[in-house]
Parts: structure tokens; sequence; C-alpha cells
């Protein structure tokens, strides 16, 4: 085998949030990074040698909000677990789009549930966070919870800590908390149950917002004249009374919201108790909570997740932010499907957020399985001259280190003595992965799967 592998001629982007090498080169031994410089290095007879020309190198990508990663209870829901084959495809397209580590934030699964039923280990490193308080589960139970066995029910954060969680939550979510789940998966499966006609996400969304209101509060429901049309409109007019889909909207989404708000003040006080980093659901439903809890919980370290959520309108989006801000919360921006996909998400608060200056780090969430890349957000942001290269790309590497030291504190820097977590990518478009090197084994090169580096990297720990 070779003694070290080299990549050279790249434009190196460190992951510090500033350091920027034109042309240089870095170089890996054994699962270490040992050198990072410019210029040229003085390579070794056996060293595996990477020619970067044209692309830039930056560290592993460190995606700390993601679901349908592992085999266990799915979502705050306690859902059935993602298909396997599912998990593999989820997983597959996180390391191809240059993802080197991930946390699995569905938050009631166990750490020995990352694998199963089948599925072989991955070279993703991926890991898992908990949710086990009281409330988190009877709102779980409350929606679904038909993926969760007498083990999750009676787990605790404690023992979920010593058995490897590195992190707390996600506290709520969109099944609990009226979310984008509802609009994708609850609200349209149960009128279709009714009607036998099946919503789009987006009108479900309108019906649910229109009904409840934006804050699941009904302060800004609309008329019922206005639900009616809009009723009509989504072709069920003749197929149920106004009266009786509102009163269906309002069964389906609100029994676990008063639990979830519960399970989150449980979460903030659990981060105070055990030190380690919360995730929370952010949201119109559950901004003022957050902040509220922020308060009582000066020394929890909060992360306010998918802080650009579709229910927030731009002004609150960037109002709210500015609060949590104030209080050291945080702030996480997710991808969603609002970079490239946009079926029922836009990128507009992503944009503001990340142009006020107030988004601290970059995951992708879920949603419902069609969530777009990070390394596609962070082009988007360098090219709309959003944030510079340096800026944008700590966005999703050392800063998440930082944020999350538990998870990631050997790795989200290109700098010796780290983790040899490395993506190249193409300069011109920072979204297309050339090569991909994961724990010091060459997973990825010219976009081809290596099978053999594969094998041997899920075979390290």
């Amino acid at each position: 085998m070779a003694s070290e592998l080299l990549i050279v001629n790249g434009q190196i982007v460190t992951g510090d949030g500033s350091t920027i090498h034109d042309i240089g080169y870095v170089r890996v031994r054994g699962h270490q990074l040992v050198e990072v410089a410019a210029g040229s290095p003085n390579a070794t007879v056996d060293a595996i040698v990477i020619n970067a020309a044209g692309c830039t190198i930056i560290p592993g990508v460190i995606n700390a909000h993601a679901h349908g990663c592992i085999i266990g209870p799915s979502m705050p829901s306690g859902s059935k677990p993602v298909a396997a084959t599912d998990v593999e495809y989820f997983r597959n397209r996180h390391l191809l789009s240059g993802t080197t580590t991930l946390l699995n934030v569905c938050g009631l699964a166990l750490p020995d549930e990352i694998d199963g039923n089948g599925l072989s280990r991955h070279p993703l490193d991926i890991h898992v966070t908990t949710a086990h308080t009281p409330s988190n589960l009877r709102a779980a139970m409350e929606i679904d919870g038909e993926g969760l066995g007498d083990r999750h029910l009676v787990a605790t954060i404690e023992a979920m800590i010593d058995a490897g969680a590195k992190a707390l939550g996600e506290a709520g979510g969109g099944q609990t908390l009226g979310g984008g789940a509802q609009d994708y998966r609850f609200i349209p499966e149960a009128i279709l149950t009714a009607t036998g006609v099946r919503l789009s996400p987006r009108r479900a969304r309108r019906l649910k917002e229109a009904i409840l209101g934006r804050a699941l509060d009904g302060n800004d429901a609309a008329p019922a004249e206005v639900i009616e049309e809009m009723i009509a409109e989504c072709g069920l007019a003749s197929t149920i009374e106004p009266k009786k889909l509102v009163q269906l909207i309002r069964k389906t989404v609100m029994p676990p919201v008063a639990l979830s708000l519960e399970g989150l003040a449980e979460i903030a006080a659990s981060c105070e108790r055990f030190g380690l980093p919360g995730i929370f659901h952010h949201a119109l439903p559950t901004a003022r909570t957050l902040i509220a809890l922020a308060d009582r919980h000066p020394s929890a370290r909060i992360v306010a997740a998918h802080a650009n959520h579709p229910s927030f309108e731009p002004e609150e989006c960037i109002s709210y932010a500015h609060e949590l801000k104030k209080r050291g919360i945080v702030i996480d921006v997710s991808t969603l499907d609002c970079i490239i996909t946009r079926w029922r998400n836009e990128p507009d608060n992503i944009d503001l957020l990340v142009g006020e200056g107030f988004v601290d780090t970059l995951s992708t969430d879920f949603a419902g399985g069609d969530f777009d890349s990070i390394l596609a957000a962070v082009h988007r942001m360098v090219q709309r001259r959003h944030l510079t290269l340096a800026r944008a790309v700590a966005l999703s590497t050392g800063n998440v280190a930082r944020v999350f030291p538990e998870l990631a504190g050997d790795r989200g820097l290109l700098a010796p003595g780290k983790r040899a977590d490395i993506a190249v990518v193409e300069s011109h478009n920072l979204a297309r992965v050339r090569h991909l090197i994961v724990n010091g084994r060459l997973i990825l090169q010219n976009g081809m799967p290596k099978e053999a580096a594969f094998r041997e990297a899920v075979r390290q720990p």
C-alpha cells in the first residue's frame, strides 16, 4: 500500500472561515492530515497523487441535521423505520454530495439502530441524537409512534448519552408541531382516506394555515368563505363538508402540539444538565417558546434548526433570528428542497438570513427525502456573492465542528492532526464532487466509487 495520499495543484479552503491557498497541496498519512500548505510538495515514491487542477479542496462536509439514514424509529413522531433500500439511497446521496459525517436527528432511535435489517455499514460516519423525555415520547405516540418499542419507551437521555448519542433533539418536528411533514404526509393521507383525493403538499399547507393559522393559534385563520373557496379549488367540495374538513385537519395536526412544546422545555433543561448541544425545531409555532427557553436556560447550548423554515414570512425570519442571536443561540439553516428542487419550498428565507450574516451552520434536514445537497447551497451563496468562498465553506465544515465538538471536534478543518475527511470539488461548480477521502481512504475518484476503499473504510473506527 502507498505510504501517503497527496492532493496537489488545487485551491485549498481550510474550513476556518478565512484561509484560502490559491494553489496548494494536502498530505495524508494513515487517517490523519499531516501537511496543508501553499505551493508544491515533495512527493514520496510510493504516494498516491491526485491532481486537483481546476478544483477546490475542502474539508468533508459535516451535516448535523439529517433524517432517514438509520434503521430505527424515524422522525420525532417515532414512525416506522425508513425502508433499508431508502436508507442506503439517502446515505449514498449524502456521501456522493461530499458529506463525510452525518448526525441523524430523529431523536427516538437508539445508537445500536444505526445499522440493521440487513443494512451494511457505510463509509459515511453516522451518529444519532436523543430526545427521550416523557413529553417527546408522548407526542410521538399521539401522532404516530408505530416505530417505538419497549426499549425506546423506557430509554432515558442519560442512558442514550452513555451509549453514544452526540447531541439532544430534535426537540419537536414537522410531524408533532404542524410543520412540513404534516403537509407532505399526515394531512394528505388523512384527506385521501376521507375523500379519495390526494392533495399536493402545497395545497395541504395552504389549507392547514387557513384553518389553524400559521402559528397554529388561529390568530390569522382565514374566514369561512375563503376556506370554502380553497376547498373547491382543491377538488374537495363534492366529497366532504367544509365543517368536517376543518375538524379533520384539526384532529390530524393539533393533538401532539402541546406535548411537543413541553418536550422543547425538557430538552432545554437537559442541555443544561448534560452540557450537550440541543437541536430545536424552529418555526413560527415554536419561535417565542425557543426565545423564552434561552432566557430560562442561559447556559444551554441551543441550536435553532432550519431557521429558514417556510412558516416564516421574510420579516419574521429576520426578526426572530436577531432575537436568537442576541441570546447566543446557534442559527442553522437547511437546504430542504429549496435550492434546486423547489417542489414545496423556495430559497427566499435562506438567501435573506445568509445575506444578513445571521447563519452559523448549514444542514439538509429531510424535506420528505427531497433534500438538496449542502454543497449546492454553498455554491449558491458564493455565486450570488452572499458570502465569500471561505465563509460559505465554513458553514458546513469548521463551524459545525465548533458547535458540535462531541460529534466532529477532530475534523472539519484542513489542518495537521485532523481526521482526513476531504472533498475535492470543481471550482466553477462547488456542488460537483470529483474525489472524496473519508478517514484517509480514497472513496470516490473521478466520480467513481472505489469499492475496495469503500469496504476498507467501513472497517475503520
